[in-house]
């Protein structure tokens, strides 16, 4: 014979302030577990939404960024001449030779500096990433020192507005327009010419090739011509799966941060959904002799007690999850551990999020739970009533 369900529910109504402590700290637990889960995944699609699949990123063996790579000018004129790259609508090969340098600008309001990416593309680099738009201004001119910056750029740092200047590379530079990368890795960097940035920067060779293939099924034939080409010391990775690489480093930073923290502070919040137990046990012994006296097995006890424990931790997950999800409306920026650049990214929920949250909050119910229940089942039901 089980107990009811409702039973069970109005156990914890009765106990409203008791609920609503535990609750409480069982859902502060759960709104950081959640939200080191959002950060990890708001960083990850960032840097994989950078990529388009059909874009293939060609840099030298070996180098983990652009910025650590070199592609000189006839290696790059061998990879632009590959048949498996898509032609535009003029006839010509999507291909774009770019350039990746640092420089350090100060941040609005505080003057902190911080690296950001300056990226040097051909008239052909953002026809090839078109979730890059521009929001204000226009593109820069080919050979002229003018730049567009990310959106999320000029809002945070000196110079990078639109109509402004930038002094780096021993010129001035100015900022034409402003362009919306939908919350990809390219918000966080500034655009110019490829050549007058190689030329400001006195560089002889390209950071990175990107090409775009004609038919994605080619891309492993393409790897392998490129690789193994005794002209080439190059290595190509689609864009999607190089940008993901970018974030494996700080990724790993915040899941272990998050799950250290989740621990500590799951322990503690154990520690309290323990303790109500107990004191519920200990308030119902009666109840629970009665319970016993009416026929309702020790195992029936230990599972209403464990499911009300787990019943404690869904609503205090339910609780901290909802207060979680408004974390989506902030934004949050970081240096990128590989590549030491200013990267901006958001807190993003999905479902595979919610389940694991609801979960990990159900698993500490049911380990808070455990013993407490274990104790109520094992009352003797004379000294239970006894005791009443």
């Amino acid at each position: 014979m089980k107990i009811p369900f409702s039973y069970i529910a109005r156990n914890l109504w009765t106990r409203r302030l008791t609920t609503v402590l535990t609750s409480g700290g069982l859902a502060l637990v759960v709104f950081v577990f959640a939200t080191v889960l959002m950060l990890d995944e708001g960083l990850r699609t960032t840097l994989v939404t950078t990529g388009e699949y059909n874009n293939v990123v060609v840099i030298r063996r070996s180098a983990e960024t652009e910025v650590q790579s070199g592609v000189d000018r006839k290696q790059a004129s061998v990879v632009a001449s590959h048949p498996a790259i898509a032609l535009g609508a003029d006839g010509q090969p999507l291909v774009s030779k770019e350039t990746v340098v640092l420089i350090s600008l100060p941040k609005r309001g505080s003057d902190k500096p911080s690296n950001i990416v300056i990226r040097g593309v051909s008239d052909r680099g953002a026809l090839m990433r078109p979730q890059v738009k521009l929001s204000e201004g226009r593109m820069f001119a080919p050979g002229a020192s003018e730049i567009i910056a990310g959106a999320s750029i000029a809002r945070r740092f000196v110079g990078a507005g639109i109509g402004e200047t930038l002094r780096f590379g021993q010129r001035e530079w100015t900022v034409v327009g402003l362009f919306d990368a939908q919350n990809s890795g390219f918000d966080s960097e500034i655009w110019g010419d490829a050549e007058q940035l190689m030329q400001a920067f006195r560089r002889t060779a390209f950071s990175s090739v990107i090409v775009r293939l004609n038919d994605t099924r080619e891309f492993e034939r393409f790897k392998k011509d490129i690789e193994s080409d005794p002209r080439l010391t190059l290595e190509a990775k689609r864009e999607q799966v190089f940008y993901a690489d970018q974030s494996k480093a700080l990724s790993n930073f915040i899941s272990y941060l998050g799950l250290a923290l989740s621990i500590i502070f799951s322990i503690g919040a154990m520690i309290g959904a323990t303790i109500t137990m107990y004191a519920s046990v200990a308030n119902r012994v009666g109840e629970i002799g009665t319970l016993r006296a009416l026929g309702f097995q020790r195992r029936s006890i230990l599972a209403a007690f464990l499911a009300e424990a787990m019943l404690l931790a869904l609503v205090g997950g339910g609780v901290g999850l909802f207060c979680a999800s408004f974390m989506q409306f902030l934004s949050f920026s970081t240096t990128n551990f590989q590549s030491f650049s200013e990267l901006a990214f958001g807190f993003k929920l999905n479902s595979a999020i919610v389940i694991k949250t609801i979960l990990f909050s159900l698993l500490m119910g049911f380990i808070g739970g455990f013993l407490p229940a274990v104790r109520a089942a094992r009352l003797k039901i004379v000294d239970a009533l006894r005791a009443a």
